[in-house]
């Protein structure tokens, strides 16, 4: 401010916002984050306004789910406040998304995408957490981002056990479990084992059922998880 270096003060703004919305203090986040979305605009730097607006969606997005843990998980019974914080949170997301895809970031909107999917699905509206999740999912093969392909493959299975499609969730958990074996992860592929092992018993599959239930065991012994 002292050197009236606009840019410097937004982008300072900016990394203030996320550090208080680490802080849990997201109202005070939002402010600095609109600041640097204000001053982006300002100056006319799109990329900055992008990154702002993604910013602003993360602090919505993370306050919402800070107020959904003190509720009940049901999407069905959320309180008017958190389906309220997670709209805004998508929102910011389609404003940030519509903002990447005219400058042309592929990786931007791959991050995008994930985001409403994940606030989508928070807000049990499974169907269109799918759609956004089969975006993130193709942007994450094109880049060969593995780690992102997992999420989004994990995701795609969370949201269609809502649907009742336990089918088509379980070749999604095991194309998790192929990738996270793949990634040496093995904290993953012991939570795509526990995801898989219940899908199995919804599929009435209880052999394959306790096999992936025994795996997920064998893991977290392993890694002495109790």
């Amino acid at each position: 401010r002292t050197i009236g270096d606009r840019i410097g003060e937004a982008k300072a703004s900016g990394n203030l916002g996320n550090t208080l919305k680490i802080l849990g203090q997201f109202d005070e986040a939002v402010v600095c984050c609109q600041r640097h979305l204000d001053i982006s605009r300002e100056q006319g730097d799109k990329v900055g306004e992008a990154r702002a607006l993604y910013n602003i969606g993360n602090v919505y997005h993370a306050k919402g789910k800070h107020l959904s843990w003190n509720t009940a998980q049901d999407p069905v019974y959320l309180p008017q406040e958190v389906k309220d914080t997670l709209q805004k949170a998508s929102e910011y997301y389609e404003r940030n998304l519509s903002l990447v895809k005219e400058l042309g970031d592929r990786a931007a909107q791959g991050r995008a995408y994930g985001n409403l999917g994940n606030t989508q699905y928070l807000l049990g509206n499974f169907s269109e957490a799918i759609a956004f999740h089969k975006e993130r999912l193709a942007i994450a093969k094109e880049f060969g981002d593995k780690a992102a392909e997992r999420r989004a493959y994990s995701n795609l299975g969370n949201a269609h056990i809502f649907l009742g499609r336990f089918d088509i969730s379980a070749e999604y958990y095991k194309k998790t479990l192929q990738l996270s074996r793949q990634l040496k992860d093995q904290a993953v592929e012991a939570q795509a084992c526990y995801s898989l092992g219940n899908t199995c018993t919804l599929l009435q599959d209880y052999e394959k059922a306790i096999e992936y239930h025994l795996r997920h065991l064998v893991i977290a012994q392993e890694l002495g998880d109790r």
